[in-house]
Order: structure tokens, then C-alpha cells, then sequence
């Protein structure tokens, strides 16, 4: 008996025990029988056994080389470091499936671990639709995109990996990717459960928080590994290209951060319950909508698989997920009703409903793009891309009212704000700004666009950041250091300040897309051995090429000094990897040096014999920017939903007087003391 068999019973017990899970759940509530309930509970916990069987299974077969599994084969060869073999395990459609069934099985388990904190009787229904979920992916692995078929005539040795795959971001792009797609199950479960109960009031909300949280982390940071993996593998000098495959991971996360930004209202003031029930439909068909672009074939992109039998099966999933979910919708519309109107427009809530607009503004162009091709060929019988131009000029104005409104709503209070508490409250931002759009174009950036998007930016950091001083400053003056005081912030406020922290990061990555957009300079150049180019003050020179042979690749390096003020600061080895199996598709080893705020991009674009070469040079001003506040959204995102230890009234006791002039400050500068 191989693993490979071993696997395949495993996938078949599990959807079995999903399936048994699905109807226990539903007889469970239905028919006011606890005992069920429990055992669905437990069933979930034997489906997420077996998905680990199967996994192992397929990770033993990859290390051990059994290349009678058509997978393993088709994804791997004897001469793979292990680490690639092991990224092999999601590196092809039948493996990312399985990740995907794997992941979504724990975090069931997760939730049959902690459904002692959810409404009970949403319990039933969650599992339910989790389990329906995972069928979904558990037919397709037993049937038709099984990793564990065998070949009758097992070759020698394997394909190998795609070389756009062989790179150290691969070891957790997809995997990190994937699981931000899947983790919107968990919050469209609640929203199912939620809708089928009756139970609409904010209980669910509560409930799905920190789930909705972690969602939108893993999926932001999906995307940043994603746009790290395209600047250091795919050698055009950029790190998003509006690609399909990148537009459809970009689509759920606009529709949850519109979701978490719109649940505070609900939960505040019993307002938006329509748009949430909404955003979190949207976002789970969004997730499944990715990944069915990438399985389709209907579209071309780098990051896409071939076309297979399934693409078909996921639109049909998709379409049974989308009118199931607004049957629901629609028959529990009634129980949606505001509790509260809108006092005024200039207040949080305003502008928190202006954020869902935009969002959905945005999120709405990036999906016509990305499906404008298919439309056309359906109607004109033509394919018509629609391009960076359309992205930039429709998306980037919405960006930056959003970065704008995005600074002021800390600032308005709930209900209204009068005008001198506004004009209060946004003084200092205001400054920031004006200095801003001054200075600039005193140094040099007379770019009308880029300085309009610098000034929104500087008005957000500084509300931000006044903001920040504020609380501090408050409860220094009681007594605590300022490293104290901000530590205490964070640490009583956690989804507030953490909130800011993300609005910040989320600054600094705007910053390094306008630099490295509007003032990226290229140059290419045929060189020979000690001919050089200069490039912003940088002076590149080349110094031959090196090919050497290694098992399963061959190697050709360009040997690069890089000056700069008569100084020589560097060598660097830009080159190309050729892998057996795969002469025609190289691999690009990419050179990027980090001065300041500066990136210097040396790509080898083509060479001839073992002293001339081609370079492709780039330098990205700001581009450390857009990392740095990626890192910042991230560490925003995790102080959000991590969780806060219950502690004795005696370790909290703090001064009173502390925590009123806290709250005061909140309440009168922000209008709101409470978490955000």
C-alpha cells in the first residue's frame, strides 16, 4: 500500500464525516436535540483528523519521490532542495485545493474549541455551513482533481517545479494567500447562521469579530507577499501590475475593511445592519471568485493555473453560494430596519458610510477591469484589455479621498460635531497638509498628482499622529512615562489604537506607491566588461559574466559594481537560472540594493558570451516606504484581534483620575471612548 492510497481513503472518510456533520448540525437544531449537536461538534474534529492524514500523506510522497503520483511527478524532481519540495505541496491546482480543505478544517476545529463563546444557537448552523464548504472541496479532491492518482508507468524522475515558483517567497505566498481566502468562510458562516436563526441583532457581529480581524490580516498580507514575490521574481521593476489574479485578491479585502469599518456603526448605533449582512456575503463570494479565476482559463496571467475541469464547478459554486446567500438576504430584509437615523453627515458614522462608498467604488472598477475582457468577448466576439491607465485613473482620485477620509473620522464624534470642535480637531492635520503641498514643490515635485497625493497622506499621518499625542500626553500628565502611556494605550485600546496603526501603515504604503509610481526612472544598456551607465547619481558598471552548472539548473551571472560619489559601494550579481525541463522559462536573480529611501533595481535582461551583457536598471524612490507600512498594517492588524487576557480587578487598578481623563479626552476630541 502506497501513501498515496493512504490519502485517497482519507479524503473519502473525510467528506463522509463532513457530510454527517452537515445533516447532525441541521437535525440537531431543527429538532431541539443537543446530543447531535455535540456529535457534529466532534465529527468536525475527525474531518479535520483525516484532512491531516491526507495532507502528511501527500508532503511523505513529494519527500520520499514517489513518482508513480501523477502530482508529484508533474511538481517535483529528485535534484529539488527539500524546501521547494515542500512548497510543491501547494504549487499546483490539486495541492492548493487540499491546503485550502486542510486550513478550513482547522479553523473549524478552532471554532468547535471555542464555540462555548458564540451565540448557541448560531452554533448548529456555522458547522453546518463550514462542513458545506468543505464537501464542496472534498468532491472535487476525490474526484475530479485528485493529488493522489497514480500513473500505470511511473517516470524516472520529475518535471520539476515552475521556475517563477523557485523562489523563497514561495514558501509562504500562496500558502499565507490562500489561507486569507479561505478564512472569509468563517464570517460568511456567522452571516449564514445569523440569517437563518433570526438573530440579527449584534450578538453575530460580536461573535465573527476577531474571525473578521484575522481575515482581513492573512489576506493583507497575502497581498504584500504577493507584491514582494512580482518586484523580486518577475523583473519588470514594479510589484503590482492590475494582473486579474492579483485584482481578485484585492476584492474581498476592500469589502472587509468597508465591513469592519461598518460593524462599529451597528454596534454603536444600531445603523448599517443592511451593508454588513451585505459586505460579508460579498467578501466570501469574492474569495471563491478568486480562486475560480485562477482555475477557469478565461484569463491569462502569471499567477494562474491552466485550464482544468474544475473551473466549471466553481462557478457553479459560486452561483449557488451568491443565490442561496441572498434568498436569505432578501427573506430576513424586514429584521434589518435601523435602530437609529443619521443625526448629520459631519459625524463618525458619516464618514464611515462615505469609506463604504468608496470602497465599493473601487471595488467596483477593479472588477469591471478585470472582467471587461470576458464581457467583450462575449458580446463584440473580441477581447479588449483594459489596461494600467484605466486602474490608475479611476482608482487612484477614490484612493485618495479615501486616505483623506480616513484621517477625519477619528476626529468627528458620533451623532454630529460642531464646527468649532471640527475645526479643533483638524487644525493641526490641516497644517501638515499645506506644508506639505508648499515645500514640495519647492524641492523639485512639481507633479500636480503626486503632490495632491502626498498632501492627503500628510494630513492622515498628522491626525494620526496627533491623536496619538493626545492620549498620551493625557495620561503622562497623571503620572506615567510617555513610553508607559503609549504602551497603556495600545494595551486598553487595543482595537482603537491598533486601528490607527493599520490607518498608518496604510499612510506609508500609499507614500511608496506615489514615489516609486510617478518618479521611477529606467534605463537599459548594452554593455561590455568596464562599460558603465549612470542613473540618478549612481554609476552602474560591468565587469563580465560568470555561467556556472549546477544539478538540475544552469546559471549566468552578471558581475555589477555599483558607484556613487567617486566611491565604490558594492558588487552585485544580477542573473538568470535556467532549470532542466524548463529551458525556454528562466528564472530572474534579481538585484536590489536599499539606499535610504531609494531602491537601485539591477535585472540582467539578456547577455552574449561571457563579456556583454543587456542591463535593465531601475531606481524607485520611496519603494522602502510601501514595505515599511505593510509590516505597520500588519502589526496594526494583530494588536486588533489579539486576544485580551481577563485580569483581576486588583492588577488593572490604575488611577481613576487616569482612566476619566482618558475617556474625557476621547469623548470630547473623538467623540468616542470606546474600542475601535
Amino acid at each position: 500500500m502506497y501513501f498515496s492510497d493512504l490519502g485517497t481513503i482519507a479524503l473519502i472518510l473525510a467528506a463522509g464525516f463532513a457530510l454527517y456533520t452537515i445533516v447532525a448540525s441541521v437535525f440537531g437544531a431543527t429538532r431541539d436535540k443537543p446530543l447531535l449537536v455535540v456529535s457534529a461538534l466532534r465529527s468536525t474534529l475527525v474531518v479535520t483528523g483525516f484532512l491531516l492524514l491526507a495532507a502528511a500523506a501527500l508532503i511523505v510522497s513529494f519527500l520520499t519521490h514517489d513518482f508513480g503520483v501523477s502530482y508529484v511527478a508533474q511538481h517535483s524532481s529528485s535534484t529539488m532542495p527539500w524546501y521547494f519540495i515542500t512548497a510543491a505541496f501547494y504549487g499546483g491546482q490539486e495541492g492548493s485545493l487540499l491546503y485550502w480543505a486542510l486550513m478550513l478544517s482547522i479553523f473549524s476545529a478552532v471554532f468547535v474549541f471555542t464555540s462555548r463563546r458564540a451565540p448557541a444557537a448560531l452554533v448548529p448552523y456555522v458547522l453546518a455551513t463550514l462542513m458545506g464548504i468543505e464537501l464542496f472541496f472534498l468532491v472535487m479532491l476525490t474526484s475530479l482533481s485528485n493529488p493522489f492518482v497514480r500513473l500505470p508507468h511511473p517516470p524516472a524522475n520529475g518535471v520539476g517545479l515552475n521556475p517563477l515558483l523557485m523562489d523563497p517567497g514561495m514558501l509562504i505566498h500562496p500558502p499565507v494567500q490562500l489561507l486569507g481566502y479561505m478564512s472569509f468562510s468563517m464570517p460568511f458562516a456567522f452571516a449564514v447562521a445569523a440569517m437563518i436563526t433570526g438573530k440579527l441583532n449584534s450578538d453575530w457581529l460580536r461573535s465573527l469579530r476577531r474571525w473578521s480581524l484575522a481575515a482581513w490580516t492573512f489576506q493583507t498580507m497575502g497581498l504584500l507577499l504577493g507584491g514582494w514575490w512580482a518586484y523580486h521574481v518577475l523583473g519588470w521593476g514594479g510589484y503590482w501590475g492590475w494582473d486579474p489574479v492579483e485584482n481578485a485578491a484585492l476584492l474581498p479585502w476592500l469589502t472587509s475593511t468597508a465591513f469592519l469599518h461598518s460593524t462599529m456603526v451597528q454596534e454603536r448605533r444600531g445603523m448599517l445592519k443592511v451593508w454588513n449582512l451585505f459586505l460579508v456575503i460579498a467578501s466570501f463570494a469574492l474569495s471563491i471568485f478568486g480562486t475560480f479565476l485562477v482555475r477557469s482559463g478565461i484569463i491569462n496571467s502569471v499567477h494562474s493555473f491552466a485550464y482544468s475541469s474544475i473551473g466549471p464547478f466553481y462557478l457553479a459554486f459560486l452561483i449557488v453560494v451568491i443565490a442561496f446567500s441572498t434568498a436569505l438576504f432578501i427573506f430576513r430584509l424586514p429584521r434589518l430596519q435601523a435602530e437609529q437615523e443619521f443625526d448629520s453627515v459631519v459625524s463618525r458614522e458619516g464618514v464611515f458610510l462615505l469609506n463604504n462608498l468608496l470602497l465599493l467604488g473601487i471595488t467596483f472598477a477593479v472588477l469591471w477591469g478585470t472582467l471587461f475582457p470576458v464581457i467583450s468577448q462575449a458580446i463584440r466576439n473580441q477581447t479588449m484589455t483594459v489596461g494600467a491607465p484605466f486602474y490608475n485613473q479611476v482608482v487612484g482620485p477614490l484612493f485618495a479621498i479615501l486616505i483623506v477620509a480616513m484621517g477625519i473620522g477619528p476626529l468627528l464624534a458620533w451623532r454630529r460635531t460642531s464646527s468649532a470642535a471640527l475645526w479643533r480637531n483638524v487644525c493641526v492635520p490641516v497644517v501638515m497638509a499645506a506644508l506639505c503641498a508648499v515645500i514640495l514643490p519647492l524641492v523639485g515635485v512639481t507633479n500636480v498628482a503626486a503632490n495632491i497625493g502626498f498632501s492627503a497622506c500628510a494630513f492622515t499621518a498628522g491626525a494620526i499622529l496627533y491623536e496619538l499625542w493626545r492620549g498620551v500626553r493625557v495620561r503622562h500628565n497623571h503620572g506615567e512615562a510617555y513610553p508607559v502611556a503609549l504602551y497603556m494605550l495600545f494595551n486598553r485600546y487595543r482595537q482603537r489604537y491598533g486601528g490607527y496603526l493599520v490607518h498608518l501603515g496604510l499612510v506609508l504604503l500609499a507614500a511608496g506607491i506615489i514615489g516609486s509610481h510617478f518618479f521611477q526612472i529606467q534605463k537599459d544598456a548594452v554593455l561590455k566588461d568596464g562599460q558603465e551607465i549612470s542613473i540618478n547619481g549612481y554609476r552602474i558598471v560591468y565587469r563580465g559574466n560568470i555561467d556556472m552548472h549546477q544539478p538540475g539548473s544552469e546559471v549566468v551571472i552578471a558581475q555589477v559594481q555599483v558607484w556613487r560619489d567617486g566611491q565604490l559601494l558594492t558588487y552585485t550579481y544580477p542573473g538568470r537560472t535556467f532549470y532542466r525541463n524548463f529551458d525556454n522559462q528562466p528564472a530572474s536573480q534579481i538585484s536590489i540594493l536599499t539606499y535610504g529611501l531609494n531602491d537601485l533595481y539591477v535585472l540582467l535582461d539578456n547577455w552574449d558570451g561571457p563579456s556583454q551583457a543587456t542591463l535593465r536598471v531601475f531606481v524607485n524612490p520611496l519603494m522602502p516606504l510601501l514595505w515599511y507600512g505593510g509590516v505597520l498594517m500588519l502589526l496594526g492588524g494583530v494588536i486588533c484581534w489579539w486576544p485580551v487576557k481577563k485580569r483581576a480587578s486588583v492588577a488593572v487598578a490604575r488611577s481613576a483620575a487616569t482612566a476619566k481623563a482618558t475617556e474625557q479626552l476621547a469623548i470630547a476630541g473623538t467623540g468616542d471612548g470606546g474600542d475601535k
